[in-house]
């Protein structure tokens, strides 16, 4: 249970937190080609893992 908790706050991490840092490393930089890069990664790695999260977290109710 504890395990998913973790899992579910990793993967919200990975979707919302990578763009974010990336956005101000883009920011700051000028370079904009750091957050367009970082988008599709973010998005593929934590809805893959949300998605898993989620269906453990059901299977344990």
């Amino acid at each position: 249970m504890e395990n998913n908790k973790l899992a579910l706050f990793v993967s919200l991490f990975v979707l919302v937190g990578f763009p974010v840092l990336f956005l101000i490393l883009s920011l700051i930089t000028g370079d904009w080609s750091y957050l367009m890069w970082s988008i599709p990664p973010s998005i593929l790695a934590g809805l893959t893992g949300l998605l898993f999260t989620l269906r453990e977290m059901k299977k344990d109710m």
